[in-house]
């Protein structure tokens, strides 16, 4: 019989994959090779602590979890499913991402949810449920679009992400940030009755970019104006799904995660379709893209203990420089922003309002804006995506360019490079999270 293959849902049929789909078979022996033994945590019967049936799980390492630092992205179908697993299993520290605000619709597909939090924002809502699964949990909400809104210093502050998302921009910007930051990421994607979870780590192709193809990439573009302003909102998300769905691929991704944590095989660059109609559920692996964008990881991560206000593009450069021990230094942002808007027909009349500073991220700024308020004509948009020393603006302060807090800036020299991670604004982004911050090297 030939296996009917489900789409793969919110990421296009067109994702590329080999032609070879392993059906999903458990080889015992195989299986009980890769477990490691069971070790220092007997549990005794009359143990009723809250996660004593945990513990009658050989491999199984409570302090593991309940150290571990996650990052949620995502507080829809999914995104529920996923932070009650986490509270279940006594995670202690997570943040939830989310930029939008809670609609009827949610209220029959996120367990989380109630009537009387409709217009409430969704992070906030999730992040206070979950804390009253599991009260010892750290909760941090963040309302923020995952593409403008995050610094890159968040996904370095996690141990992995977790993804509940319905749009192809959000997983790319994703699967880039978790390559640079080398942490690795479990997708999940769900339509109608059928979902796909997949796991991308670091370093080890294929990652999300590898698997998408034309149509795909076309409706990356579509978002865009030729000259970078947006030029319709994202129409992905409004997409058939259950939450029956939800729950099976969730929970698929955080058992993902748990493997993970315990140094247990997952399903990396591969990923598992489950096919709700006919269960014909099976395991695709995709294929790696040679020329893929994504494959990139910072070599030096420095932290700097000032805030972004403290420091400007020159300051930053001068410190480069001297790290480098070159003067031929160039800063790279995060991501490309919008400089400024100038207006052809008024330069050419030599009008005093024919330039217009905006420093905002690229894909923030809507394609009316682009229009000169004054003669109507669509203005030139000029971006920017360093700083070298000759540029003009030099004397901003990092948090005037645009990008957001706790974020990463990239100098580079013609033998080296150094990300400068903005460690300063940890406690404005992260809140009491701040505190499990990982350690590394730090600049004075």
């Amino acid at each position: 019989m030939t296996r009917p293959t489900a789409p793969s849902p919110a990421t296009p049929t067109s994702e590329k994959a080999q032609a070879q789909k392993d059906p999903v078979q458990v080889n015992v022996q195989e299986q009980n090779d890769s477990v490691p033994k069971a070790g220092s945590q007997a549990v005794s019967a009359n143990d009723d602590s809250r996660f004593s049936r945990f513990r009658l799980i050989g491999w199984w390492d409570q302090e593991k979890i309940r150290q571990a630092r996650v990052l949620v992205i995502g507080a829809g179908a999914l995104g529920n499913e996923i932070l009650k697993n986490l509270a279940l299993l006594g995670f202690t520290n997570i943040i939830v991402v989310d930029l939008d605000s809670i609609d009827a619709s949610n209220l029959s597909r996120s367990i989380l949810y109630r009537a009387a939090d409709v217009g409430k924002r969704k992070a906030d809502v999730a992040a206070q449920a979950t804390r009253e699964i599991f009260p010892e949990a750290q909760v941090h909400a963040i309302t923020a679009n995952v593409v403008h809104g995050l610094g890159l210093g968040i996904f370095g502050w996690a141990d992995f992400v977790l993804a509940g998302l319905d749009n192809r921009e959000a997983r790319l910007w994703i699967n880039r940030a978790c390559c640079k930051m080398n942490r690795p990421w479990i997708d999940g994607a769900i339509e109608g009755i059928n979902g796909v979870a997949r796991a991308f780590l670091p370093g080890t192709p294929p990652c999300y970019e590898c698997t998408l193809g034309e149509t795909d990439w076309a409706i990356l573009n579509k978002r865009m104006s030729c000259n970078l302003l947006t030029l319709e909102a994202d129409t992905e998300g409004k997409v058939a799904t259950t939450p029956t769905i939800s729950s099976i691929i969730a929970g698929l991704q955080v058992q993902e995660a748990v493997k993970l944590l315990h140094g247990l095989p997952v399903l990396a660059g591969r990923g598992f379709i489950f096919e709700g109609l006919n269960h014909t559920s099976y395991r695709v692996e995709y294929t790696e893209n040679p020329d893929c964008m994504s494959h990139y990881t910072f070599s030096e991560v420095v932290r700097l203990p000032r805030t972004s206000a403290e420091l400007t593009l020159e300051s930053l450069l001068a410190l480069a420089r001297r790290d480098l021990g070159s003067q031929e230094v160039v800063v790279e942002f995060s991501r490309d922003i919008v400089h400024k808007l100038a207006c052809p027909n008024c330069e050419a009349e030599k009008r005093s309002h024919a330039e217009e500073e905006l420093f905002a991220a690229v894909g923030t700024v809507p394609y009316e804006r682009g229009k000169c308020p004054a003669c109507g004509q669509m203005r030139t948009v000029v971006t920017a995506h360093s700083y070298s020393g000759s540029e003009s603006y030099g004397q901003r302060t990092l948090t005037t360019l645009g990008l957001p807090l706790f974020d990463v800036f990239t100098a580079r020299s013609s033998e080296r490079e150094i990300a400068y991670l903005i460690a300063g604004d940890a406690a404005s982004v992260l809140g009491s999270l701040s505190q499990s911050q990982k350690q590394g090297a730090s600049a004075k």
